[in-house]
């Protein structure tokens, strides 16, 4: 058996989110999984072989029943870190899908990084591999 960890992200737009995440970094989607109503109940897309999925929200009116996106309770503390061979290419395509700048990708002693949120409350950590 092999432990595994995989990030599961809570989205308001699943559809629309799976196309940013196409666009923005080569993900390709391995399934989807919707409702009577349409709404993606899971979803898991591959980056370069790197694995996470994500779902639409699906808030109750008791907090800590149902799963809310950041952007229904103003943000989340927990950020993705992404290694990629080119960091300020997938910034680009990132900011070109809608992500908005953090901090933006440089050069720093410990690696080129830098950090993008995108339009569904994310925040992303895309660090240069090398």
């Amino acid at each position: 058996m092999t432990t595994t960890l995989t990030p599961r992200l809570i989205v308001s737009g699943a559809a629309k989110a799976i196309e940013f995440y196409r666009a923005a970094l080569g993900a390709e989607e391995v399934s989807r999984y919707a409702d009577a109503t349409g709404a993606v109940v899971h979803t898991e897309l591959s980056v370069d072989g790197a694995v996470f999925t994500l779902k639409d929200e699906s808030p109750t009116s008791d907090p800590g029943v149902g799963d809310q996106a950041p952007t229904s309770y103003g943000g989340t503390p927990v950020f993705l870190s992404l290694t990629v061979p080119d960091a300020r290419g997938v910034g680009a395509r990132m900011e070109a899908a809608g992500a908005t700048v953090v901090f933006p990708i440089d050069d720093h002693p410990y690696g080129t990084m830098g950090r993008l949120a995108d339009p569904f409350g994310h925040v992303w950590m895309i660090h240069q591999d090398g």
